[in-house]
């Protein structure tokens, strides 16, 4: 969560964006290892709707000097897109791509991304 008091400038400054941000590039390389034959499939949804996170709080963000409406609209959406992403990994892990490890590691990760986002879009409503 975000120091009570501390400006945030953009949306890459949120602790939420830092995290989803780190957990899609942990995602991007793990998939860069599927087999051939994932990479324009299971690999690309991974790593498309992982960094979706990112993009949309991005442009919600920035649009909310207009609207924290559509900041929050925003939000909803990069919670849809991580909820993607925990069905994404499942399949992953039931496909012998990932390792019972990143499994958990992953899960807890996008708990948490998704818990921090819930929050967010309760404080812009």
């Amino acid at each position: 969560m975000e120091k009570p008091g501390r400006f945030v400038e953009r949306a890459r400054d949120l602790e939420v964006y830092k995290r989803a941000y780190s957990a899609s590039l942990e995602v991007h390389r793990a998939t860069l290892g599927f087999p051939k034959i994932e990479q324009y499939a299971l690999a690309d949804q991974l790593r498309r709707s992982s960094k979706a996170i990112c993009a949309n709080l991005a442009e919600g963000f920035a649009k909310q000097s207009h609207s924290k409406a559509e900041f929050a609209r925003f939000v909803s959406m990069a919670i849809g897109s991580c909820s993607e992403v925990e069905t994404w990994i499942s399949y992953a892990f039931d496909l012998q791509y990932i390792t019972p490890s990143q499994l958990h590691t992953w899960r807890q990760s996008y708990a948490q991304i998704h818990g921090m986002l819930v929050s967010l879009r309760e404080r812009l409503t």
